[in-house]
Parts: C-alpha cells; sequence; structure tokens
C-alpha cells in the first residue's frame, strides 16, 4: 500500500501541537520538531510550594468555543471553569496608591466602556473625562470607521477622549499585550470593533455590542488543575497517535525539493535531512521568516522585528490580610505609577475557587508580570537578575494590594522568562498578515502558523493553526477527520 504523505510540522509550542493533531487526525505521517527541550511554549507549569502552578497561559477567552471544543475532544471538559465575581482593579498614577486604585468596570472590550456615564466608569474617569467620553454618542463615525492603518490608541483618543484612553484602555492594554495603545492595530486586537462602530455610530456602543456578542458569563476561564494540562493531553493524544515528537531538535535549513520538501536539522546527536511531503512552519515570526525566506525570498521584507520578553514572578505567600482579597482578583497597572515596576498582578487564589481550596486560608499565590514594549535595558524586565525581580515584585504587591509583605511571609517564589512571549500587533499588521499569506499560499504544501500571524491567546492561536493544517490536509488530498 502507498504510505500517506508525510508532514513535518516545525515548532512544539501550541500552535504546532494543534497543527500536528489537526493532521494526524486526517490520516497523515506527522513529525513534530521542537528546538526547545519542551513543548507547549507559552503554555508550562512548575511545582512551587507544594502546588503545580501555571507559569505561562493560565486562562483563555470565552469568546469564541475553539478552546472548550478543544478541551472537550481531549477528555477535560469538567475541568473547565471561570474566575471567581470580584474582577480586576486598575492602579493609575497618585500620590495615595491607595487612593489611586479602583475596581475596572466590566462592561465593553479592551477597557472601552459601552457607557462612560455608568458609576464605575465616571469614578475613574472624573466628570470632566466621563463628560468628554459621552461625546462619542453624538459624533457622526467619520472616516475613523473606514479608513487603513488605525491604532487603538487613535480610535480612543479621537472617539472619547485622553482619560479614557490612559486610566482605562492603556492598562489594560499594557497587561493583556504588553504594548503602548498608540502601537496596537486595531483591526488586530478587536477585530470587528470599527466596522461594528460604523453601523451602530459611536464607539461605546460597539464595545457594548461586541461585550454582549460574547458568550454569555466571564470574558476568560480556565481549568481546575492549570492551563498546562491542556498541553499534556495534546502531547499524550500524539504519542498515542504515533507521531514522532522530537525535542532539542533545530531546524536550520528548509527547501523545496522536487514535490515536496527537504529540512535540515541539528541535534545532540548531530546533523539530519529529512523528507516531507508537506511542512507546517509555527515557530516565531522571525525564525519562520528566515526559514521560509530561501525558497520565498518576497517574504524577508515582511520579517517581523523583536517583540517583547516578559518576565513572571510567581509568589506564594502566607497573609491571612489577603484573605479578603483586597483587590480583587488582581491588579492592572497603568504606566507613570511611581515606584510600581510590575505591569499586572494576579490574586490567583482570589481568582481560582479551586486554587483557593487547596492554599488553604491564609496562603496565597500572586503572578506579577514585568516588560512592556519600548521598555530599555535599565528597565525591570526580562534582563533583570532574579534576585533584583524578586525584590521589585515582593514591594510591588505590598504597594497594589495595600498589605505589607516581608521575606518572612513569601512560602516560595519563581522567575519564569519568556522572550519575545508576546507578539505585537503594530499598526498595519493584518495588512502585513494578508501579504505573508499570499506569498505562502504560492508555495506547494507549505503553511505557516502562530500568534506573530494569528494573533494573541490560545483562542486565536489554535483556531488559526487548525485552519491552517487543515488547509494543507486538503492539498495533500487527506481525507477527513479520523
Amino acid at each position: 500500500m502507498i504510505p500517506p504523505p508525510a508532514v513535518v510540522v516545525i515548532g512544539g509550542g501550541m500552535a504546532g501541537l494543534t497543527a500536528a493533531r489537526t493532521l494526524v487526525r486526517r490520516g497523515l505521517r506527522v513529525t513534530l520538531l521542537e528546538r526547545s527541550g519542551r513543548f507547549g511554549g507559552t503554555v508550562d507549569a512548575r511545582m512551587l510550594g507544594g502546588f503545580r502552578l501555571d507559569s505561562g497561559a493560565e486562562s483563555f477567552s470565552t469568546r469564541s468555543a475553539v478552546v472548550p471544543a478543544l478541551a472537550e475532544e481531549l477528555g477535560l471538559t469538567g475541568r473547565i471553569v471561570t474566575p471567581d465575581a470580584p474582577g480586576a482593579w486598575v492602579q493609575l498614577p497618585g500620590e495615595d496608591l491607595q487612593s489611586a486604585a479602583q475596581p475596572l468596570p466590566s462592561s465593553g472590550v479592551l477597557g472601552i466602556p459601552a457607557d462612560p456615564t455608568d458609576a464605575a466608569t465616571r469614578a475613574l474617569l472624573g466628570p470632566a473625562g466621563a463628560l468628554r467620553a459621552a461625546r462619542d454618542a453624538d459624533l457622526p463615525p467619520g472616516p475613523l470607521a473606514t479608513r487603513p492603518h488605525v491604532s487603538l490608541g487613535e480610535l480612543v483618543r479621537t472617539r472619547m477622549g485622553e482619560e479614557v484612553l490612559t486610566r482605562l484602555v492603556a492598562p489594560v492594554a499594557g497587561g493583556v499585550f504588553s504594548a503602548d495603545p498608540d502601537d496596537l492595530d486595531v483591526d488586530s486586537v478587536a477585530p470587528g470593533l470599527r466596522s461594528t462602530m460604523g453601523r451602530l455610530g459611536s464607539l461605546g456602543a460597539a464595545a457594548g455590542a461586541l461585550r454582549q456578542a460574547a458568550p454569555a458569563g466571564s470574558a476568560v476561564a480556565g481549568l481546575v488543575g492549570g492551563m498546562a494540562q491542556l498541553r499534556d493531553a495534546l502531547v499524550q493524544e500524539l504519542l498515542t497517535a504515533g507521531v514522532d515528537l522530537r525535542t532539542a531538535e533545530q531546524v536550520s535549513g528548509l527547501t523545496r525539493d522536487g514535490a515536496g520538501w527537504t529540512l535540515a536539522t541539528e541535534h545532540a546527536a548531530g546533523r539530519r535531512t529529512l523528507s516531507a511531503d508537506g511542512v507546517v512552519v509555527a515557530t516565531e515570526g522571525g525564525a519562520a521568516v528566515d526559514l521560509m525566506a530561501p525558497a520565498l525570498p518576497a517574504l524577508l521584507p515582511e520579517r517581523p522585528g523583536s517583540v517583547p520578553g516578559v518576565a513572571l514572578v510567581t509568589l506564594i505567600v502566607d497573609s491571612a490580610d489577603l484573605d479578603a482579597h483586597p483587590r480583587g482578583t488582581g491588579v492592572l497597572v497603568a504606566r507613570g505609577v511611581d515606584g510600581v515596576a510590575a505591569k499586572a498582578l494576579t490574586h490567583a487564589t482570589a481568582k481560582w475557587a479551586w486554587l483557593r481550596e487547596q492554599a488553604g486560608p491564609g496562603v496565597h499565590v500572586l503572578r506579577l508580570s514585568f516588560g512592556r514594549v519600548g521598555d530599555t535595558a535599565e528597565d525591570v524586565g526580562l534582563l533583570t537578575p532574579d534576585a533584583d525581580l524578586y525584590r521589585h515584585a515582593l514591594a510591588d504587591a505590598s504597594a497594589l494590594l495595600g498589605v505589607r509583605l516581608t521575606d518572612a511571609a513569601v512560602l516560595d517564589r519563581d522567575v519564569v522568562r519568556g522572550a519575545g512571549a508576546l507578539p505585537h500587533a503594530s499598526v498595519g499588521h493584518r495588512e502585513r498578515v494578508e501579504r505573508i499569506r499570499a506569498v505562502v499560499a504560492d508555495a506547494p504544501a507549505l503553511a505557516v502558523t502562530g500568534g506573530w500571524l494569528a494573533g494573541t491567546g490560545l483562542v486565536s492561536v489554535i483556531g488559526d493553526a487548525r485552519r491552517r493544517a487543515d488547509q494543507l490536509a486538503d492539498a495533500l488530498g487527506a481525507g477527513g477527520p479520523l
């Protein structure tokens, strides 16, 4: 019998794992190569203080059924859980950190309020800021609804004013994307927002409509026991299905060879070559373009620049004062807050009931993240030594939560670094992605996927990887899913 086509997936993050699963379920022979020593990319876990804690992504957006569907297929449906209700706070600049912290309104999207006159939003904006934001309802949509190359910052500043931008949208964008709203392509980070604004007549109405269109309930969800279980279940299913999973193997060359592809790799045992009928490139952006450019030189001008690196500090602390959850499920930090280097703090034991039950009274898990687009080597972040990150994390947690935490209260701690962890959807990103897709589409049996193209978050990454893998399987004449 003629064996089914062979496909090599380059990159073992969540995009690569998802693509490999889609391909093997279509009946193809699959080899997956990962240059690091583990799979999962930004999804991982570590043992800390006797707990298995996520050391990367700890939740997923519920705006679509992509992740729940995958979890169901992997037998994890019963473990899906939503966060506790208190919600996040925002820390704004001010002489008194405690009075400058406020609950973050839950309406709208990316901090854009559906109704800037409601009490919670007015408390953050002040009377003048709320009045300026309310003018959005009377302004015509104008060219911002259709003009190409519009940033999130320009849209919000023009429609609702500087207060909404700096006090609501910027802290959310910094926490989610590690970027300034003026650098973010609005169509990439909030698809459909501008077209809905054009249809409904105002930015607030559009933000409210997008929020209402999302599934009911919390905007995010997680898994009891942590998101790393999704990675673990994917890897186990791939092993069971016979996928050849290899770590510590770097692909150094990719060339077109007749009707297929030849890959050159390097690993501890030396070098080798692989032949494949099809290839999925699921690495980060720079590496992806470098691999494909010899066969597709038109990609070189589209090579993405460096993206933010993030340092995540996890603290397990013994503090009964935190049992009251003084800042809800965590705090997003605006730029310019004196004395605080972190961009965000997640009070994990306040956010997730399953973790709180494991920890017991008085024991709390705090996650603080450092690093934004535009940071220099002097800023606290990816390049900061562990000991200094710990000192900043302890001081920032005390300031943001309003509870003094000392070394004696720290039961365990950990630092995780992610170089290039957050793809940056800069202005013009969607057009750049379209150009890249068009070039790759001209290459037979080649697909490219990953967060640098699909966008930040598991919903975007997993959904795009499935689509690209299915398209490649179709091109190779594979059958339907097994």
